[in-house]
Formats: C-alpha cells, structure tokens, sequence
C-alpha cells in the first residue's frame, strides 16, 4: 500500500503537469513567468494546486485510517478470545473458592466474599482501561498535514516582488 506524500517542495515543480491539450506545461517559479503569465492561468494553477493537496490530504487520512483499523480490528479480536477464555477461568475459580468458603462459614456471606474480590478486580481493570484509552493517538500524520495546510495558504511576501 503507497500513501500519498508531499514533494520537497515548490523547486521540484508540479506531478502530473506535462504539456497536454490545455499546453499547461508547469507552473512558473520565477517573478518573471509569474508576471508574463494570465490571472486565469495563475487561477487554474492555485485551484489545481489546491485540488491536488485536499486529494492528498484525503487519501493520506485514508490510508492511515485503514492502517490503524487492521490494528486494531486484529487486537479486539484478540482480546476477545482472550477475555472469553479469561472469563471460564474466573468462572470456575470462583465457584471453587465460593464451595471452599462455604465448608467453613454460611454460604451467603462466602458468595458476597468473592462478590467483593471480584468487585476489587473491576476497579482495578477499569482504571487501567482509562489510562490507556488515553494513549490512543489517533491520525497523528493527518492531523499534522492539516494543520500545515493553512500556512501554505498564507502569502510569503519575501519571495514575491510586484
């Protein structure tokens, strides 16, 4: 699986731009293409370029959402297994601690016992539960790209002379 990515930059030129019908052969880089080009040529460029980085943008999120997926549809099936065979073994044990207390004592007060035992045993699993449900990062690259987008939108005047 490939996943879109970025060029170095605006001095690599633009994929994809080779002379065709239209004869839109590149986008200009200097100050002087930029004035000898039309504002329409200059507004197909900025919308293609605008296009062409939301598109990324989209297929980046994509594929990283499908990466994480895999994963994670994995471990939960996993941690199902798991805690079903989890599950039997506390079952049993907890039937065989409940008839051991009930030789010694009532057998209400010892089925509470291991009521409370298990109780405990909650608490503990659903603090950690938290914790690390807060670890989950998310769409980390997506998140960051996007972000960088509305620099990219910003004008940079040190470069540009009128």
């Amino acid at each position: 699986m490939t996943m879109p990515t970025q060029g170095p930059g605006v001095d690599s030129g633009y994929a994809g731009t080779t002379p065709g019908a239209d004869g839109y052969a590149g986008a200009p880089h200097t100050a002087d293409e930029v004035r000898s080009s039309s504002i329409g040529e200059l507004l197909r460029q900025v919308t293609t370029d605008m296009s062409t980085l939301l598109r990324q943008e989209v297929e980046l999120a994509k594929a990283e959402i499908r990466q994480e997926g895999k994963k994670a549809g994995k471990a939960a099936g996993l941690y199902g297994g798991a805690g079903f065979g989890g599950y039997m073994v506390a079952l049993f044990v907890s039937i065989a601690v409940w008839q051991f207390l009930d030789n010694v004592m009532d057998s209400g007060l010892a089925a509470l016992i291991v009521a409370v035992i298990w109780a405990a045993v909650a608490a503990v699993l659903y603090s950690k539960a938290k914790k690390n449900a807060e670890t989950v990062r998310g769409l980390k690259q997506t998140k960051d790209s996007v972000q960088r987008v509305p620099d990219a939108l910003k004008p940079h005047p040190e470069g540009v002379t009128r």
